[in-house]
């Protein structure tokens, strides 16, 4: 199992360290664009508490990341025109996880549409625009 490193990128968005193109925000979780998405409007969906995979994360904890995934969801369809939306977790680094502090991807499209994990960089312009979008809409 893997140890929870406080310093890896996740907790340093959460803490302000490192900017993010930010979706939605409340006392438990922290929704942003992913900067190398699998597809355009890819999300990711996090808790704000020390938490590598499922089971570490507690119970409230993990209600509050539904929450926000549902809502990210609905705005995702609306923003995007894209009724499907692949609702990844990765869980262990033989699993693909990469960084380790537990997180859902929202990503829209048909999973074979999708691009490799991690491999292009998003346009930082179009990655702030379309967060902006997701945003209004979660108004």
């Amino acid at each position: 199992m893997q140890q929870y490193d406080r310093n890896n990128i996740f907790a340093r968005i959460i803490r302000g360290e490192i900017p993010c193109h930010k979706v939605y925000e409340d006392a438990q979780t922290l929704a942003f664009m992913d900067v190398m998405p699998q597809a355009r409007g890819h999300v990711l969906v996090i808790p704000k508490c020390e938490a590598v995979e499922l089971t570490d994360v507690p119970q409230d904890y993990l209600i509050a990341v539904f929450s926000a995934a549902k809502k990210i969801i609905g705005a995702q369809r609306k923003v995007l025109h894209r009724d499907g939306i692949v609702q990844l977790q990765l869980s262990g680094e033989q699993a693909g996880q990469s960084v380790f502090h537990y997180h859902i991807h929202l990503i829209p499209g048909h999973i074979h549409e999708l691009g490799k994990h991690e491999s292009v960089a998003a346009d930082q312009a179009q990655l702030a625009q379309l967060a902006a979008q997701l945003r209004a809409e979660l108004a």
